[in-house]
């Protein structure tokens, strides 16, 4: 029988690798922590912050809100806090079509 290698997912980010990816410095992460309730980091004996799947989900929602719609930190957390699933929705139908955009422009420079 082969050996078949079995993919690994990560259940906890560093707060290096997270900053990593929304590309801001590791300050803003922890400020934006404080901010914002959900954001909940598991941390390690030395007091390193350990972000879950779902943390960065939400820093996702929190960077879209802030950074790309421009809204302030304080409606930023009370979109957060009052309608959560429909703010959170509206982000993965923005993500989807971003992405169809996206593929639709390949496609014409391709043609």
């Amino acid at each position: 029988m082969p050996y078949k290698e079995t993919k690994v997912e990560k259940l906890y980010y560093t707060i290096g690798e997270v900053a990593k990816m929304f590309d801001v410095n590791t300050s803003l992460i922890r400020f934006w922590e404080k901010e914002f309730d959900v954001i909940k980091p598991h941390k390690n004996k030395k007091g390193n912050r350990l972000f879950t799947q779902q943390d960065v989900d939400n820093f996702h929602v929190i960077y879209h809100l802030v950074k790309e719609k421009g809204m302030t930190l304080k409606g930023a957390a009370k979109k957060m806090k009052d309608n959560k699933t429909e703010t959170v929705d509206n982000f993965e139908i923005v993500k989807n079509l971003e992405s169809i955009r996206a593929m639709l422009l390949d496609l014409k420079e391709n043609l």
